[in-house]
């Protein structure tokens, strides 16, 4: 317990965020990945993890050097049509995962206690999250947030349990494999919208910021600029949570593709669905370890979809906000993450299909990836905002990989 406190206290705003990004709607459309592809998706995970760590990484440095969250960059520094259209892709992904997220919870929950209706298991998660979020202090906060990460873990026993073929699957892993046609390019911008998710850029953003805030440094003028160490650690902590997110993405594709493809069954709606699926085929240990991921990476995620929302929102606006602000010191900022969560979780009650609506809001997230970090690269090479610590040619080199490669598989998804 000693050893994970120490270690715990080691990670940052980028492991959270990675740790993150495996929430419950990511966690449906890798196994609806793996159901559907095999092992033939498998290289995405080794693919994508320097893009999304170089993007993440610069939007780390934005919020490190300057002092602010992105969408208050963005505001400053950029035309308002931009800032507005960044910020409702924003509010209205997140919402829908949120949505998408509460269900898979409570459905999830459900399988262990399944004598609680679905009705006041979501309810109760709901109020549990937004009570942690609003009333609990950012340095507590983030050490919960950290605790629910090891959850995660929960899929890579799971892999280890279910998992006969390591040769097949490490092949996979290691030779890409690709088809021209439609369903496997939405699959793969799909996949890039869950991965490289344009809340993640506004959460670590900010989340940079509360961690100088909570170190005393209270105004924006005393937060201009950072050390070589504070970038270099930084760097570290973005790595190893992007690292982690893949690790984690990786296990949860090779377990569907190593239970469910092998098996026939190849439409898998959602994470608690998988893990109900489990039982029978790989058995009921496996069935209740995936089910228990699903609801602690949950119950990390959703506060960082409402957060990251009320981010955005809060900035655009010029509104007091940040998770170390007490209710009544930012009542509009507190006042997003509520009406964000409970329109989320409506959604499981007005007969939408969130699992449906979440497979949109994922190609919407890849289709809208692209300019999103066309304007990061923009404001990461801005002299006057980041002085010395100005994008490389490194960074520049990944980041317009990363735009390259976005962009081309979300024209293909309409070309073909």
């Amino acid at each position: 317990m000693r050893f994970l406190n120490t270690l715990l206290k080691k990670f940052g705003p980028g492991f959270v965020t990675g740790a993150s990004d495996d929430d419950p709607s990511g966690i449906a459309t890798y196994t609806q990945t793996g159901a559907v592809f095999g092992y033939g998706l498998l290289w995405t995970t080794l693919f994508m993890l320097p893009m999304m760590t170089a993007v993440q990484e610069m939007v780390g440095r934005i919020g490190l050097v300057t002092g602010q969250g992105l969408t208050a960059t963005i505001r400053k520094r950029l035309p308002k049509w931009v800032l507005f259209l960044f910020v409702s892709l924003i509010v209205l992904a997140n919402t829908i995962n949120i949505g998408a997220d509460l269900g898979a919870m409570s459905d999830a929950m459900r399988l262990l206690v399944p004598q609680i209706p679905f009705t006041v298991m979501a309810l109760l998660f709901t109020v549990f999250i937004l009570v942690l979020e609003i009333f609990v202090t950012y340095k507590t906060y983030a050490k919960i947030l950290k605790w629910f990460a090891l959850a995660l873990f929960g899929y890579a026993i799971t892999l280890v349990i279910v998992t006969d073929n390591w040769r097949l699957l490490l092949n996979d892993l290691l030779v890409p494999s690709f088809q021209f046609n439609r369903d496997f390019i939405m699959m793969l911008v799909a996949l890039l919208g869950t991965t490289i998710s344009p809340y993640l850029f506004v959460w670590q953003s900010d989340e940079e910021v509360e961690e100088e805030i909570a170190d005393g440094k209270t105004t924006v003028a005393s937060r201009r600029g950072a050390s070589r160490a504070e970038v270099g650690d930084m760097r570290q902590d973005t790595f190893l949570g992007m690292l982690f997110s893949q690790i984690i993405m990786f296990c949860i594709v090779a377990t569907a593709a190593s239970v469910f493809f092998k098996n026939g069954i190849n439409d898998i709606q959602s994470s608690a669905q998988a893990a109900q699926a489990l039982a029978p085929l790989a058995g009921r240990f496996a069935s209740l370890v995936f089910a228990v991921g699903v609801i602690g990476v949950g119950l990390m995620a959703v506060p960082v979809l409402s957060a990251s929302a009320s981010y955005a929102m809060a900035e655009a606006f010029g509104w007091k906000n940040g998770l170390y602000k007490k209710f009544r010191e930012a009542h509009g900022f507190y006042g997003v993450i509520t009406v964000s969560t409970l329109v989320g979780l409506g959604i499981n009650f007005v007969g939408i299909n969130p699992i449906q609506a979440l497979i949109y809001a994922a190609v919407l997230n890849g289709l809208a990836t692209p300019p999103l970090i066309a304007v990061i690269l923009k404001i990461a090479n801005d002299k006057k905002a980041m002085g010395k610590w100005k994008n490389g040619w490194l960074s520049n080199s990944l980041g317009w990989f990363t735009l390259v490669a976005t962009g081309t598989c979300a024209v293909l998804m309409f070309v073909l």
